[in-house]
């Protein structure tokens, strides 16, 4: 029997049975489905990570305590006048930035939108190289009295108040505490997600005493040269592991963060994949099982070609292609759902998704190959039937 003969005597199978046939493939579709999503879930959130950590300068230096891969974050003990402590070891202050950050909700009027709220030092634009749209920056003596004012990124100000001027316009967040707006940063744009745009700067002290906390999460430096980088990660760790004896800190950069964070991501679309994968495993044995009804309820049939003159390979080949239709017919259904649902999460909620090209074939290839793992015990048993046992 040719091979399109194989293929059109299962088409005609698979057509005859067709509740049973959409039945039996919608394990695969859902393995399918998941294994699509999953990755795409994974893999835009490793990209948005990537996107702000690129948009963070290559000579910044982030110093914090524990360390920056550990599975539980570690309370911070570095307070506000760090920043002259660690000035002497890199001969100016004015490189050095300090941040405290929470989730907020600020309101304006009716409009009301979910930001991260930053407690910054004035120094905390310069380093990071984030250009005004509007306004000013926080300054020293705003970090200095405590002032209630507040720097928009471009998302927050659009949200809150649209096109109009937001300078000297009031906002409120955490419990009711009113700031003014000084002024607007400039928009960077991600590739998904509400990233930097989302956030809304404060001097350090107002926010520590807004959250009711003395510490600073994380300290960022920036070196003159790459050259400086080595130097300052190791004296920066040195001089607070002496301040604050028995306590461990880190320092590293935008491609330690970069490589750190595609070893986790890595890891974590790997684990979601294989959670999938077992969804695809189980529509397998759905396939296995049909198909080994399906030997016992065509047994005259297979008696019958055999008795007109089919060979045994004739008949594995039969029920095997069926098989095999049956998984990559569910594997093209779930590639189509799966990247359905994942340019829907995109688009109606704040999850980031991104399909990489290799998850829909990798998937496909998977389900294929499973129509002929658990195919070949149906396949082989329809072939080893013997005739007249099979026609009485």
């Amino acid at each position: 029997m040719r091979f399109t003969e194989s293929v059109r005597v299962a088409s005609d199978a698979l057509r005859g049975n067709r509740l049973r046939s959409v039945l039996t493939m919608f394990g695969v579709v859902v393995g399918v489905a998941a294994v699509v999503v999953l990755v795409a879930i994974g893999t835009g959130a490793r990209d948005l990570v990537r996107s702000e950590i690129e948009g963070l300068g290559s000579n910044v230096i982030f110093v914090a305590p524990g360390g920056f891969a550990r599975s539980a974050p570690t309370i911070s003990r570095m307070r506000l006048e760090d920043v002259g402590y660690l000035g002497r070891v890199t001969g100016d202050e004015s490189d050095i930035a300090v941040a405290l950050g929470s989730g907020e909700t600020l309101r304006a009027g009716h409009e009301q939108v979910s930001a991260g709220v930053v407690g910054a030092n004035e120094n905390l634009r310069a380093v990071f190289d984030r250009p005004l749209r509007r306004g000013r920056y926080l300054t020293r003596t705003d970090v200095e009295t405590r002032r209630r004012v507040v720097v928009l990124g471009s998302g927050v100000a659009q949200r809150l108040f649209g096109d109009a001027d937001p300078l000297g316009r009031q906002v409120s967040m955490a419990g009711g505490t009113r700031f003014r707006v000084v002024g607007v940063l400039e928009e960077v744009g991600q590739v998904s997600g509400p990233g930097r745009d989302s956030e809304a700067h404060v001097p350090i002290t107002t926010a520590q005493r807004m959250f009711g906390v003395t510490r600073v999460d994380y300290i960022a430096v920036r070196a003159q040269t790459k050259d400086d980088v080595p130097r300052l990660q190791t004296e920066m760790v040195d001089a607070l592991q002496r301040k604050y004896r028995g306590e461990s800190f880190s320092a590293i950069t935008r491609t330690q963060l970069l490589g750190t964070v595609g070893k986790v991501f890595g890891a974590l679309t790997g684990v979601l994949t294989g959670i999938a994968a077992i969804s695809l495993l189980v529509g397998g044995v759905g396939v296995a099982n049909i198909m080994l009804v399906g030997v016992r309820e065509r047994a005259g049939e297979i008696g019958l070609r055999k008795a007109l003159g089919a060979r045994q390979g004739d008949i594995l080949a039969q029920f095997l292609v069926e098989a095999v239709l049956l998984t990559t017919l569910g594997g093209a259904a779930g590639i189509l759902l799966g990247v359905g649902a994942a340019l829907a999460i995109a688009t109606f909620s704040p999850v980031p998704t991104a399909i990489a090209w290799w998850s829909p074939a990798l998937a496909f290839a998977v389900s294929t190959a499973i129509g002929v793992v658990f195919g070949a015990a149906p396949a082989h048993r329809a072939a080893r039937l013997d005739p007249v046992t099979a026609l009485c």
